[in-house]
């Protein structure tokens, strides 16, 4: 009865008593379904039906107590941190002290607050906190290539999709991004209209001009894009850093033209004077204030997401929670500190103030043009530039967290396209110092709060940090610790624009990390 139902392109939908009747796929959202006798969630899961009825996805608060592995939430949401242009693994989770000079570099490693676990000098506020998080050591993939290697830790897949490219353009046969398939995994379970994935404070944008492939909806369609709010105007592509307080060139002897003036500047969206919450219900008021903001959620918003988010966008418009959560550069003077008055901080202090809204997904891009793309002079900016700021951010973030019990319900993961090869070396026409290239091989990522066993390391690298030497974990991994950590099956599936199911698990959680 199952597979005939499949063959026919019959999907679940819920109904309130937890139980489920199947109804016709139809991508037009067509009120003529047709219905069927209802199926238990036991029943469906003992036949093994979750995946072919689409029931894992689309009914994702029901599943959780059927789901056969057991799967249950840890967490209610999700912060990304991407560090885009690689971190160094040496110069943060992974020190080598005992290598040759050319490989341990200059900084030393410090003791944490967890017996055993060691990171570099420059990440103090982090050494305090490590009964909080913990490091995974041994990620690997298998690409050098700036844009493949986003595209694999954006998505949480380490194969190209078919007709992938590389060249700096989002295309509809991309993989889905991990904001995307979480996004709508969870967005049956929010008790808002709220987007269920947020990416800020802007797409990331090569600096050639082109956008970087894999944070978009890709084969689930455009209308699964997470909602983009660009608070953080792209300026002159050859500045880097936590603007304005920690900038830097990004080429020593070929420095920019023209001084970094970017202002961060997160959208505005209020109702109008006079417009109360109850005026909004009514159509012809609802429609004229979303037209009135439309030149305002573009900047957040391309039209296309402005369109489909349409009750996305009247929740922005609604909710003072979220109003003040892009507030953000003009919070009080003790949180301005505690954050720091830079992109890096406001962009931390919004996603948390998204999360507390009840935004499910926050992916945060820390440094665009590839900030932490560091072939020269590593560690000048690690120590002055980069490493400050995110310390600071970071550690604020896990505070605010904590004092108001949400960092038990918040998984943090940081991480970066690549890491940086194990030995120094001078690219003497553009810098003066020594640096880092890229390295796919092996990479640190960071995982804190969303029931995180603190103050370990999971994995190793080799005595150089050049390569996994136990326990290697792959993107599929890391997306994998995400979505169980949100409370998704195993057994679930998204579909694409022609309903074709496609599995959301390409491997397994990280095992010992919850």
């Amino acid at each position: 009865m199952i597979h005939q139902l499949f063959l026919m392109g019959l999907v679940g939908a819920g109904i309130p008593d937890g139980s489920f009747v199947v109804r016709r796929a139809d991508p037009m959202h067509s009120p003529q379904r047709w219905q069927h006798p209802r199926i238990s969630r036991r029943t469906a899961v003992q036949a093994g039906a979750v995946g072919l009825l689409g029931l894992g996805m689309n009914h994702l608060q029901p599943l959780r107590a059927a789901n056969r592995s057991g799967t249950a939430a840890r967490a209610r949401s999700c912060i990304y941190i991407f560090l885009s242009g690689g971190l160094s693994q040496h110069e943060s989770f992974d020190p080598k002290p005992e290598a040759p000079l050319e490989i341990r570099g200059e900084f030393q490693p410090i003791d944490t607050a967890s017996p055993g676990l060691q990171i570099c000098e420059h990440l103090p506020g982090l050494s305090q906190r490590s009964r909080h998080w913990s490091v995974l050591r041994s990620l690997s993939h298998p690409t050098n290539d700036h844009t493949a290697g986003h595209y694999y830790m954006l998505t949480g897949r380490s194969i190209p999709s078919p007709g992938f490219r590389g060249d700096r353009m989002p295309r509809s046969s991309d993989w889905p991004s991990i904001a995307s398939v979480a996004g709508d995994a969870v967005r049956h379970q929010q008790a808002n209209n709220l987007p269920p994935a947020v990416v800020l404070p802007e797409k990331l944008v090569h600096w050639s001009g082109g956008t970087i492939p894999g944070a978009f909806g890709g084969l689930m369609g455009q209308h699964r894009d997470p909602f983009f709010i660009e608070a953080s105007p792209y300026g002159d592509p050859f500045w880097r850093g936590a603007y304005p307080e920690y900038t830097f060139p990004n080429e020593t002897r070929k420095p920019p033209k023209h001084s970094d003036d970017r202002v961060f500047e997160a959208p505005n969206i209020k109702l109008s004077p006079g417009l109360s919450l109850s005026r909004l219900n009514g159509r012809t008021e609802l429609l004229r204030e979303l037209d009135r903001q439309r030149a305002e959620l573009e900047r957040s918003a391309t039209m296309q997401q402005y369109d489909n988010h349409r009750e996305s966008a009247v929740s922005l418009l609604s909710a003072e929670s979220v109003r003040k959560a892009f507030d953000v550069t003009r919070a009080d003077e003790e949180t301005q500190i505690r954050y720091g008055r830079n992109s890096f901080g406001w962009s931390l202090l919004m996603a948390y103030r998204l999360v507390e809204a009840g935004v499910s997904l926050v992916q945060v891009n820390l440094g665009n043009n590839e900030t932490w793309d560091n072939h020269g002079e590593i560690f000048h900016r690690l120590r002055d530039r980069l490493l400050p700021p995110t310390d600071r951010a970071l550690c604020a973030l896990m505070d605010d967290l904590e004092v108001n019990g949400l960092l038990d319900s918040t998984l943090i993961v940081m991480g970066s396209e690549f890491g940086r090869t194990p030995k120094l070396s001078t690219l003497a026409d553009s810098y003066v110092g020594a640096g880092r290239d890229h390295w796919g091989a092996v990479q640190s990522v960071f995982f804190a709060g969303g029931g995180v066993i603190g103050g370990q390391a999971i994995g190793s690298s080799d005595a150089v940090g050049a390569y996994p030497a136990s326990n290697l974990q792959k993107p599929e991994n890391m997306a994998a610790t995400i979505y169980q950590s949100l409370g998704i099956p195993d057994t679930a599936v998204w579909h694409d624009e022609v309903n074709r199911p496609h599995p959301i698990y390409h491997g397994a959680p990280i095992a010992g990390l919850m």
